[in-house]
């Protein structure tokens, strides 16, 4: 064989290389089910749960005036802006999925069959809206304890 063949048959390979990587079927940014958020999120169970004081405590360990109490401190710290492209998961999606998470220990991958937000969402809400809760929180029920804080517990 001589140079011109082998030239001619990488160009021929070259070319079924690059015809095949047009080819190729673009994956969607995400999936279908997880577009349809309105419909299938916990959002619309917590909705129901309001008329069941007990079942609303025990899904997110807290009775509705506490949790929209929460809700008013954390979201202004944990809103984001609608884009073009999509809507922005509200604060209180966010402040429900943390709570949930919080109250059952489940894995971001379970939680997002319910939540209907992605696993890879959920590893940056879940922490962000833990660091809103503590911000909020913090200096009426975290404060660290001082020597007589711990002398006048004592004498009760």
């Amino acid at each position: 064989m001589s140079v011109l063949d082998d030239d001619a048959i990488a160009l021929v390979g070259l070319a079924l290389i690059l015809k095949n990587k047009k080819q190729k079927k673009r994956e969607k940014w995400a999936k279908d089910w997880l577009l349809k958020r309105k419909i299938y999120s916990h959002v619309n169970l917590l909705n129901e749960l309001r008329f069941e004081p007990l079942d609303f405590k025990n899904y997110l360990r807290m009775d509705e005036d506490t949790y929209r109490n929460l809700l008013s401190m954390v979201a202004p710290l944990i809103q984001k802006q609608d884009t073009v492209m999509r809507k922005s998961i509200s604060p209180h999606e966010r402040l429900a999925v943390t709570l949930r998470f919080l109250a059952t220990g489940r894995t971001y991958e379970d939680l997002k069959y319910t939540s209907v937000i992605s696993s890879q969402a959920l590893g940056k809400i879940i922490p962000e809206t833990c660091d809103a809760l503590y911000r909020v929180l913090r200096r009426e029920y975290l404060t660290v304890s001082t020597q007589n804080i711990l002398m006048n517990i004592s004498y009760f």
